[in-house]
C-alpha cells in the first residue's frame, strides 16, 4: 500500500531538476518511514542523520538507468530528499540571497522623522559572520536613506540618516540569543537630544532587555524621509546580504511603543502566499527567492543509491531508499586540510607571489601555489625539518651555508611588502644579513635587513651598492625578541610624501603579536619588488624559515605594514574559541553548512590549540570534544548545528510530558548501570601538560564498594586546548558528569497521533534540549525527571506518528548562578538529622558535622533540602549553633516517610560550578 493522503500532512519530496517534487504517494506503508537524528546516549559524536523509506517502483520510475522513467536523467547519487509535516504556524523563509526579501512601497506613514521603534522576530544564526540586513527603509544611494536595522559580525546596528546621504548608528554586541528571538531599535528625540537604544527579547511583545543605549546632541533633530521602500532583508544595501532563516513578524512604529505603520505577520498566512496586506494597511510583495511556508522538517538529506528490487514475477517492484544527512558525505574520502597559513595567505589582498616552503624532504625546488610564479630556488636547506610553527606544516632549516632566490613577477604598481616567518636560534654577534629585497623602478636597488647583538638594521642601497640610508634599532627588548622565538619578518616601503620613501623593517612575535619597527627615509620612489634573496652562513645555521610572500601593498600612513593577513594563521589560530573556530571553518569550507548556537557570549566557549592539518570533520569533532557541546544535523535542510556547552546549562524544558496522563507510552525503562561511570579522569592538552580529577567521595567515587563507592573507573583524553590551565578544570567537569548519580533513559516513547497537542513542541525539539517528565511512576524514583535529548527518532505512518527519544540526565548541567535564589546557594559541607523524624514531623533537628551552620537569615527563606530521597521546603531555621531546628513542609516531591538519625541533609538543588 502506498502512502495515502495523511491526516498528519506528511510529505516526502525529491529535488529533481531544481524543483522539489512530491513523491508521497509512492511511499509504501508496509515498512514505516524511520528517521534518526543525533547520537545514542552513550555516544560522543553523532552518526549521520538517516531516513529509510520504501518507494513503489512500478514501471521503473525510480530506476535511474530506465529511459522510460519520468525521472530519467534526474535521479543520481546524492539526490536531495526531505520529509516534512505542517508546523504550528507559517513563516517567511529567506536564504540570504539578493532575491530573498519582502517589500512594501514607500508611503507617507513610513516617513517617520521623529521617534522611531522597529522590531523583528526571527529564527536565524544570530552570531553568524557577515553583514546581514533585518529591516529598513534604506537604499545605499545618496538621498535614499532613512533608517534600518542590521547585524554585522555578531553586532546589532541601528542606522539612521539626517540628510538622506549621511549615516549614523548605534551598535551593541549581541548576547547569546536562542535561535528564535526578537530584536528592537528605537530613536527618541527630546529637547534637541537624540537617544538611540537596542533591545532583545524572546518574542516581539517583549519583555525587552536593553543591549545598548546612548544619547547625543550632534546628529540633528529628525530622520530623513526618503523615497525608498521598506524592506525585510533589503537587497539594496551595498556589500551586504539579507538574513538567512525564518522571519515570523516585524513592526515599524511611529513613536516609542507608538502607532503601528507596518506590521507584517507571516504566522497566519497561507503557504505559498505571494503578497498580502498587513494590519497597518501596508501591501507587501515577496522577492523571487523568498517564500511563505508552514512546513517543519523531520529530515533533510541525500539519497546516495537507488537499488531496484522486484518480486520474481515482476508484479511488485520497489526501491529501499536509505538517505543520510551531510555527515555521511563529509566523512567520506576527504583529504586533510592544508595548514592555516597555506589556506590564508593566497586570499590576501595585494598578494603578488607566495612560496609556502612546506615541501617534502626530497624536493629540489619549492613550488608556489600562484599561477605564473616560478619555483623558489634553494640550496643548503634541510627541508621539512621544523614542525614547531603552529600554523604551518614542517618547514626547512638552514645549514652552515644556505641560499634562497625568489623571482617576483613584474608589476607596475608602486609599493611593496615582503614577509617571511622565521625562528633564529641565537642572535649573531656580528652584523648578519637576514634577508634582501631587489627593487625595480626606483633609485633604491636593494633593501637589506641585518641583525646582530648590537641591533637590528634596515639599509637601502643604490645600483652601485652604495648606502642611501640606514637606521638601527638598539632597544634591548627589541633585540631580545628578534631571536629564540617564531617571528614574522617584514621588509616594506611606504610613501613618506615630498618625493620621499620610507624603507622599513618590522618583526612580530607570532605568539604574542608584539611588533618592533625600524625605518629610514630615502629620496626615491617606492618602486617594485623584483626578487628576494637570502645568503646565509654559520651565524644563521639552524634558522627555520617559511611562508615567503610578496605584496604590492605599501605601508599605511602610520608606517604599519600594508597587510597583516597572516596574523592568527601564523600560530594556527591558537587560543581562538571553539565557536570562532567553527565559524571560521564554516566560512572557509562552505560545504560544511554549519551554524552555531552559543549559550553565554560573556564566558565564551573553550579556547582551542593550534589547528592541525586534519580532515575537516576531524577538526569539527575536535572542537566539540574540547568544548563539550553537541553537534547535530539540521532537520529542515542539509547542514550542521553546533550548540556549545553553555546552551545545555539551566534550560527551561522544551517538552513537558505528563506520565500519569499517558503522554509517555510504555515502556519507560531507566538504565542504572556503570556504562558512563568515570571517576578518575586525566585530560592532556595536545602538545602540553595534563590535569587530573579524582572523585573520592560519594556513591560513584573511587572508593571500593565495601566503603560506599564503586571502585576506580579511569578515563584519559587528549584535547586541543589553548593553554595548560584548561586541562584540570575540564578533567573535573568530565569527572562530575561521569559520577552523576541518576539513571539514563535510552527510550522515551511518545505517540503523537494520540497526543496531537504535543506536536508543536516535538517539532521544535533538538538534540541537547531538556525534556521534563512529570508525575513519573514510583519505579523510576521521585520526579520530575529532567533529561537531555541525545537522539530523536521519528516513525511516521499514514495515521500514526511515533517518536522515540534517547536521553541522559540533565541534572549535571544545572549549574550555579550568582544571586539566583535557587541556583546561587552554597551547599552545606556536611550535616545530618540530629534525631529521627516520623513521616509527619514538620520540625527537624539538624546537626552540622563539617563547616558552617545553616543560615538563619529570614531573607534567605524558603528553600528546599533533601534527605533520604525526600525533598522538603524549609521556611525557617532557629539556633545559631548546631544542632538547629528546621521548620519545614514535607513531601514536596511526593515522598513522605520516617528517617533515622544521622540521615544526610543537603540542598535539593546544590550549586554546581560551571566549567
Amino acid at each position: 500500500m502506498a502512502f495515502p493522503e495523511s491526516p498528519l500532512g506528511l510529505r516526502a519530496e525529491l529535488l529533481l531538476g531544481g524543483t522539489w517534487t512530491d513523491i508521497t504517494k509512492d511511499v509504501y506503508t508496509r515498512e514505516p518511514i524511520s528517521i534518526t537524528h543525533g547520537t545514542a546516549s552513550e555516544g560522543a559524536q553523532p552518526d549521520p542523520a538517516s531516513c529509510s523509506l520504501l518507494l513503489n517502483n512500478e514501471g521503473g520510475r525510480y530506476s535511474p538507468r530506465n529511459p522510460l522513467s519520468p525521472f530519467y536523467g534526474l535521479l543520481g547519487r546524492n539526490t536531495p530528499v526531505r520529509i516534512t509535516v505542517p508546523g504550528p504556524e507559517s513563516y517567511l523563509e529567506l536564504d540570504g540571497t539578493p532575491g530573498a526579501y519582502a517589500r512594501t512601497p514607500a508611503a507617507a506613514p513610513l516617513d517617520i522623522t521623529g521617534d522611531l521603534d522597529i522590531r523583528v522576530e526571527a529564527t536565524t544564526d544570530w552570531l553568524a559572520p557577515g553583514d546581514r540586513q533585518l529591516i529598513g527603509k534604506w537604499v545605499s544611494a545618496a538621498g535614499q536613506r532613512s533608517y534600518r536595522m542590521a547585524i554585522t559580525d555578531q553586532v546589532l546596528y541601528l542606522w539612521w540618516s539626517v540628510t538622506g546621504s549621511d549615516s549614523y548608528y548605534i551598535r551593541g554586541a549581541l548576547p547569546a540569543l536562542p535561535p528564535r528571538a526578537a530584536v528592537r531599535g528605537t530613536i527618541a528625540y527630546s529637547g534637541g537630544t537624540l537617544t538611540a537604544s537596542l533591545y532583545w527579547a524572546a518574542t516581539i511583545e517583549g519583555p525587552w532587555r536593553v543591549m545598548e543605549s546612548a544619547s547625543t546632541t550632534e546628529y540633528g533633530t529628525a530622520i530623513h524621509a526618503s523615497p525608498s521602500p521598506l524592506d525585510i532583508a533589503s537587497p539594496a544595501v551595498l556589500n551586504s546580504s539579507g538574513i538567512a532563516g525564518r522571519v515570523h513578524r516585524a513592526e515599524v512604529r511611529s513613536g516609542i511603543d507608538g502607532t503601528l505603520v507596518a506590521a507584517p505577520d507571516f504566522r497566519a498566512l497561507a503557504p505559498g502566499a505571494a503578497g498580502f496586506t498587513d494590519a497597518a494597511g501596508r501591501s507587501w510583495a515577496l522577492g523571487p527567492t523568498a517564500q511563505v511556508d508552514d512546513r517543519d522538517g523531520l529530515f533533510a538529506g541525500e539519497v546516495s543509491e537507488w537499488p531496484p528490487r522486484w518480486s520474481p514475477g515482476g508484479h511488485d517492484a520497489w526501491v529501499p531508499v536509505q538517505a543520510a544527512g551531510i555527515l555521511r558525505r563529509l566523512g567520506q574520502g576527504r583529504r586533510p586540510l592544508q595548514s592555516t597559513l597555506r589556506r590564508r595567505i593566497p586570499s590576501s589582498p595585494g598578494l603578488l607571489a607566495y612560496w609556502p616552503m612546506e615541501d617534502g624532504a626530497g624536493a629540489t625546488q619549492l613550488y608556489s601555489p600562484l599561477d605564473g610564479v616560478p619555483p623558489l630556488k634553494v640550496a643548503g636547506l634541510e627541508l621539512a625539518s621544523d614542525s614547531s610553527l603552529g600554523g604551518s606544516a614542517p618547514l626547512p632549516t638552514l645549514g652552515a651555508v644556505a641560499s634562497l632566490t625568489a623571482t617576483v613577477p613584474r608589476t607596475s604598481v608602486q609599493g611593496w611588502q615582503v614577509e617571511i616567518a622565521y625562528r633564529l636560534p641565537e642572535m649573531p654577534t656580528i652584523q648578519t644579513e637576514i634577508l634582501r629585497v631587489t627593487v625595480g623602478g626606483s633609485a633604491i636597488r636593494t633593501a637589506h635587513a641585518f641583525a646582530s647583538t648590537a641591533g637590528i638594521r634596515i639599509e637601502a642601497r643604490d645600483a652601485d651598492g652604495g648606502t642611501l640610508a640606514f637606521a638601527t634599532l638598539t632597544v634591548p627588548a627589541a633585540i631580545a625578541d628578534f631571536s629564540g622565538i617564531w617571528n614574522r619578518l617584514v621588509i616594506y616601503v611606504g610613501d613618506a610624501g615630498g618625493g620621499q620613501t620610507w624603507v622599513m623593517c618590522a618583526w612580530r612575535n607570532i605568539s604574542t603579536g608584539v611588533w618592533w619597527y625600524v625605518y629610514t627615509t630615502v629620496t626615491a620612489t617606492m618602486g617594485q619588488a623584483a626578487a628576494v634573496t637570502g645568503t646565509w652562513g654559520s651565524a644563521t645555521q639552524g634558522m627555520a624559515v617559511g611562508h615567503l610572500s610578496v605584496y604590492t601593498t605599501p605601508s599605511t600612513a602610520d608606517r604599519q605594514p600594508g597587510t597583516n593577513t597572516a596574523a592568527g594563521a601564523d600560530r594556527g589560530y591558537a587560543r581562538e574559541s571553539t565557536l570562532d573556530r567553527l565559524r571560521r571553518l564554516a566560512a572557509e569550507e562552505p560545504t560544511l553548512r554549519l551554524v552555531t548556537w552559543t549559550g553565554d557570549t560573556t564566558v565564551g566557549s573553550e579556547a582551542m590549540g593550534p589547528q592541525g592539518q586534519d580532515e575537516l570533520m576531524d577538526l569539527v569533532a575536535e572542537c566539540a570534544e574540547s568544548d563539550g557541546g553537541v553537534l547535530y544535523e539540521r532537520m529542515d535542510q542539509l547542514g550542521l548545528v553546533y550548540r556549545d556547552r553553555a546552551t545545555l546549562y539551566n534550560q527551561a524544558p522544551a517538552l513537558v510530558l505528563d506520565y500519569a496522563a499517558g503522554a509517555v507510552a510504555p515502556p519507560l525503562e531507566p538504565v542504572d548501570d556503570d556504562a558512563t561511570v568515570r571517576n578518575d579522569v586525566t585530560v592532556t592538552r595536545s602538545g602540553g601538560s595534563a590535569g587530573r580529577a579524582v572523585i573520592e567521595d560519594g556513591p560513584l567515587s573511587v572508593r571500593p564498594p565495601e566503603e560506599g563507592g564503586v571502585g576506580v573507573y579511569e578515563e584519559a583524553m587528549t584535547l586541543s586546548l589553548g593553554s595548560d590551565d584548561q586541562a584540570q578544570p575540564i578533567a573535573a567537569w568530565w569527572a562530575h558528569l561521569g559520577t552523576w548519580d541518576e539513571a539514563r533513559y535510552p527510550t522515551v516513547r511518545v505517540l503523537l497521533h494520540r497526543r496531537p497537542g504535543l506536536i508543536p513542541a516535538v517539532l521544535g525539539l533538538r538534540p541537547g534540549d531538556l525534556v521534563r517528565i512529570v508525575n513519573p511512576p514510583h519505579f523510576t524514583g521521585p520526579g520530575p525527571l529532567d533529561l537531555l535529548v541525545r537522539q530523536i527518532q521519528h516513525q511516521p505512518r499514514p495515521r500514526a506518528w511515533e517518536v522515540n527519544l534517547s536521553c541522559t540526565p540533565a541534572g549535571p548541567y544545572r549549574v550555579g548562578v550568582v544571586g539566583d535564589p535557587d541556583l546561587g546557594r552554597a551547599d552545606t559541607d556536611g550535616s545530618g538529622l540530629a534525631a529521627a523524624v516520623s513521616a509527619t514531623d514538620t520540625t527537624l533537628s539538624v546537626a552540622t558535622t563539617v563547616g558552617r551552620v545553616w543560615t538563619t537569615d529570614g531573607a534567605e527563606f524558603p528553600f528546599d533540602v533533601q534527605f533520604g530521597g525526600e525533598v522538603v521546603t524549609v521556611h525557617s531555621i532557629a539556633g545559631a549553633t548546631s544542632p538547629q531546628v528546621f521548620t519545614v513542609t514535607r513531601a514536596v516531591n511526593g515522598i513522605r516517610k520516617p528517617h533515622p538519625a544521622g540521615t544526610d541533609v543537603r540542598l535539593a538543588t546544590p550549586t554546581i560550578v560551571a566549567l
